[in-house]
């Protein structure tokens, strides 16, 4: 079947999703210490989590082998991101990472979901993912004269793709599930809980000292803000993807890298640039398209 363009509410609430998610990642990669962070991020995800699973109906059972798989990937997704921000600067890997997943979740959900995007939205997702790709390889640093922007490292390029590869089976496995589940309230529960408790244990595991007692009170509530800000954005996510087609919720999910660039630009003093700009004016055509009917 073709999929059609999103609604106005569907849009809005996606586009949230993508500020938030960038902030939380900014804040994640502004804790030095990413075996840390990740932990506090854990814990703060948790801690949203457990009352919607008090609270919210307890997903349908034909959704478990698709939420179960999630928080498999899930897992490796938060590994792989923690190697992202430990090898590069967040404003090139965090838009690699993001940058990779629409069009492999537009053919994705064209093999499993029978979802065929119409002609407009398929442009779309072209022109977003060539907006992401100008912002992490285009362009050069601001102030540098003649001097090309540095690319990433190749590790840091490893990861980053690696992780949008993860990111792009966890959209496609959760937007299956989250259809199967009868409540996209008790599925980001029971997946963001699951999901969230095995990194903080194996930050315990790694670093018991430093998680326990070492913890300034800043790092502390920073960490535990930036794990609610995710269940927060992956919620909005997973109710967009019970009202929408997952390809162009994918694609415009990753307008988060131009809220990233920004924050990038206001927090970390990472360069705008040229190469910026062009990017984001070709994110917003390829949202417009995806918008088309």
């Amino acid at each position: 079947m073709h999929a059609s363009a999103l609604p106005l509410n569907v849009t809005l609430a996606v586009l949230a999703a993508a500020v938030t998610h960038a902030t939380w990642n900014a804040i994640a990669h502004g804790i030095k210490d990413q075996v840390l962070a990740f932990g506090l991020i854990g814990v703060g995800s948790i801690a949203v989590a457990v009352p919607l699973v008090i609270f919210g109906p307890f997903p349908l059972s034909a959704c478990w082998p698709y939420l179960l798989g999630s928080v498999f990937i899930h897992v490796f997704y938060n590994l792989l991101l923690m190697r992202c921000y430990r090898y590069g600067d967040f404003g090139q890997v965090y838009p690699l990472a993001r940058g990779t997943s629409p069009l492999v979740v537009t053919v994705l959900a064209a093999v499993f979901a029978g979802e065929r995007p119409a002609p407009p939205q398929v442009a779309g997702v072209l022109v977003v993912s060539c907006g992401l790709a100008v912002l992490v390889f285009g362009g050069r640093r601001a102030g540098s004269g003649s001097r090309p922007e540095s690319g990433p490292s190749r590790a840091a390029l490893i990861a980053a793709v690696a992780t949008g590869l993860t990111i792009a089976a966890y959209t496609t496995v959760d937007g299956l599930g989250v259809r199967l589940s009868g409540s996209s309230v008790g599925y980001i529960g029971w997946l963001m809980l699951l999901e969230s408790l095995c990194v903080p244990a194996w930050a315990l595991a790694r670093r018991r000292r430093e998680v326990v007692g070492g913890v300034s009170r800043r790092v502390l509530l920073s960490g535990v803000a930036a794990g609610a800000l995710s269940v927060l954005a992956y919620g909005l996510v997973l109710w967009a993807q019970t009202r929408g087609a997952l390809a162009p919720i994918a694609a415009l999910r990753e307008t988060s890298v131009i809220f990233g660039a920004i924050i990038a630009t206001v927090v970390f003093r990472e360069p705008f640039g040229r190469s910026r700009i062009a990017a984001t004016v070709l994110v917003v055509i390829g949202v417009v398209l995806l918008n088309v009917a």
